[in-house]
């Protein structure tokens, strides 16, 4: 049960594939060749050799039917089918051998006498040459592969980075919305790399780095590549995690090849994303100075020292986690601007939504404001997921277009999962489940600084078994000490309700993520809020963040005694101690309408903000 009070087998490489392949294929054509070689050599073992004598005597005889001389090597082809091989000087004509030893000019002239020619004396020299030629061909092979595999070892220290050229698909500021503020910040970028001179004839210095600092999903990356477009320049794409190797100094290597090859492509943009993966504040590990992470980035630091003021090169970086960064790198000269990029405001999810709808088709009464309404907090990938989702249930449903109801269940979808319609719950549960979400939805409705109920379902979606759907009714930055406490009561009143209808002892566990919840605001307003009277306005602890063999770990620090530590405890319960009594008077003044919208739920499985709100005779009174 929950309460929502708010909303890349590893493919080979193509050159190693094509070198497996002609291997293979030169083995199979090395088998052929000495296949017919061998052949060749076994025709010519099975001929009989005799002297000319014995050839002389089978002419007299009218047994020879052909005889073939290859430079004084003669075949003789009798005419029974049988071979013979005999020889003679290379400068003799065989019809006058033949003619001096007595045989009849007559019958000299009636044989059949075929001299050789030059193509057959280049078949016995290719011949003879091939099996030479052969093993040469094959250990040229093994050296080639031999070479190649020394070259990869060589290109281990050259950078990764991927190269998106100017003519490639480009992605302009028209495909990025919602980020009004950060493109007018990078327009001075783009004029930068359009037109370098108009500013270094007035002195002014060409700007090194530009950090975008954001929450995942905010559009970091694909800005970074929309400034890139629009001044018609390379784009070097590069992960932080991609310099580091387990060896010592690759990084560095890895680091000092992008940035000549950056050189060599000026104008361009070099884009490192998730830059604290070796950006972090040195000292902070175990390596000390040949840790490998802090010579990556030593190199990357001197690197944008190194550049030239007409260079024209400038480095991106993207990270959601500014806080661990060097202090080294953000430094002027270094990373010269900060771009931050916020969770978009409803008008920018509206922009959103529209760039991520083009090429969709939607029905005519889609309301993309409304949708917009509905999803504070989303990023700008959050809400393209959303509209792929809804064209993926439009097309489950075999629709032709788009309706608000794909767009709304891809919502619910988003945020608390698929439905689990295999999740059957017994009637008794189902029953426990209703009473709970009805409770959440009375005591949020009914407490004037809780955000309006949008929906109440028993149906299970995600780990949840049920769901109160509460939506503000414009975005919030800032929160009071009075919304919180009507925000913890309401996440309490699912187990109040279990409590008033069932009896104490009959609680269940639906309420661990309420309670949990509710118990880690209570915590903030006391030790980060400074919403407590008894504790005053200040901060108790604070996070620090460590490195254990790699391994990150956020840690609390206490600055406190063990006195101020259970006065904080009192303080906590004193605040929950508070919701509870004030969640029950309502589940108790309310317990009727408790019981009517559980039975609604039972037999309807998902209540709307009208009906629901019908039943409580009326809409919600907002505070002031």
């Amino acid at each position: 049960m929950a309460n929502i009070p708010k909303v890349p087998k590893i493919p080979k490489k193509a050159s190693e594939s094509k070198a497996s392949k002609g291997f293979i294929y030169f083995l199979i054509g090395l088998a052929l060749l000495f296949g017919i070689y061998s052949l060749n050599d076994g025709d010519k073992s099975n001929i009989e050799r005799v002297p000319i004598s014995q050839v002389v005597q089978e002419v007299k005889q009218d047994q020879v039917k052909k005889i073939q001389d290859d430079k004084g090597n003669l075949t003789v082809e009798l005419r029974d089918g049988k071979k013979q091989k005999t020889q003679i000087g290379s400068g003799q004509s065989v019809t006058t051998l033949l003619k001096d030893y007595g045989v009849d000019p007559a019958k000299v002239e009636t044989l059949d006498v075929v001299e050789s020619t030059d193509a057959s004396m280049w078949v016995n020299i290719i011949l003879s040459i091939l099996p030479f030629a052969v093993i040469g061909f094959f250990l040229y092979f093994m050296m080639k592969q031999a070479q190649g595999s020394n070259n990869q070892a060589m290109m281990f220290g050259k950078s990764k980075a991927r190269l998106f050229g100017p003519d490639k698909k480009k992605v302009t500021f028209a495909d990025v919305a919602g980020v009004e503020e950060a493109k007018q910040e990078l327009n001075e970028i783009v004029d930068f790399l359009k037109n370098p001179k108009k500013f270094t004839d007035l002195g002014a210095k060409i700007p090194k780095g530009v950090l975008m600092v954001g929450l995942p999903g905010t559009g970091k990356t694909l800005l970074s590549r929309a400034v890139a477009g629009e001044a018609g320049v390379p784009f070097f794409s590069i992960s932080g995690s991609e310099f580091v190797e387990m060896f010592v100094g690759v990084g560095a290597s890895r680091v000092r090849d992008l940035f000549q090859r950056a050189k060599k492509n000026a104008p361009c943009i070099i884009f490192i994303d998730e830059i604290d993966a070796v950006g972090r504040q040195r000292g902070a590990g175990l390596g000390g100075s040949h840790d490998e992470r802090e010579q990556t980035l030593n190199q990357i630091l001197v690197e944008m020292d190194g550049f030239e003021q007409d260079t024209n090169v400038i480095v991106m970086a993207a990270t959601n986690r500014p806080d661990v960064l060097d202090p080294a790198l953000l430094r002027p000269g270094r990373f010269d601007r900060r771009v931050v990029l916020d969770a978009p405001d409803l008008k920018s999810r509206v922009s959103i939504l529209e760039v991520h709808a083009k090429g969709k088709p939607l029905e005519k009464d889609v309301d993309l404001e409304e949708i917009a309404k509905h999803t504070p907090g989303f990023s700008g990938a959050d809400l393209a997921n959303l509209v792929n989702e809804a064209a993926i249930l439009a097309g489950r449903r075999n629709l032709k277009k788009v309706s608000q109801s794909e767009l709304t269940e891809a919502v619910e979808k988003v945020l608390l999962g698929p439905e689990r319609k295999s999740h059957i719950l017994s009637p008794k549960e189902k029953e426990i489940t209703a009473y709970h979400e009805a409770g959440h939805a009375i005591v949020g409705h009914l407490l004037p600084h809780c955000d309006k109920v949008h929906k109440v379902s028993v149906v299970s979606r995600g780990q949840a078994g049920g769901y109160t759907w509460s939506i503000p009714d414009e975005d919030k930055y800032m929160h009071s000490k009075v919304d919180f406490e009507d925000q913890i009561a309401m996440m309490l009143g699912g187990r109040i309700a279990e409590k008033v209808i069932y009896g104490a002892d009959n609680v269940t566990t639906g309420a661990e993520n309420d309670l949990r919840q509710a118990t880690k605001l209570a915590r903030k307003m006391v030790v980060e809020y400074g919403m407590s009277e008894k504790m005053g306005a200040r901060v108790f602890g604070h996070k620090e963040e460590m490195v254990f063999l790699g391994r990150e770990l956020g840690e609390h620090t206490k600055d406190y005694s063990e006195a101020t530590a259970n006065k904080i405890d009192d303080e906590v319960t004193r605040i929950i101690g508070e919701g509870i009594r004030k969640a029950e008077k309502i589940i108790k003044d309310h317990t009727e309408k408790l019981k009517t919208i559980s039975k609604e739920l039972l037999e309807k499985e998902i209540l709307n903000a009208a009906e629901f709100e019908k039943i409580m005779g009326g809409p919600k009174k907002v505070a002031a």
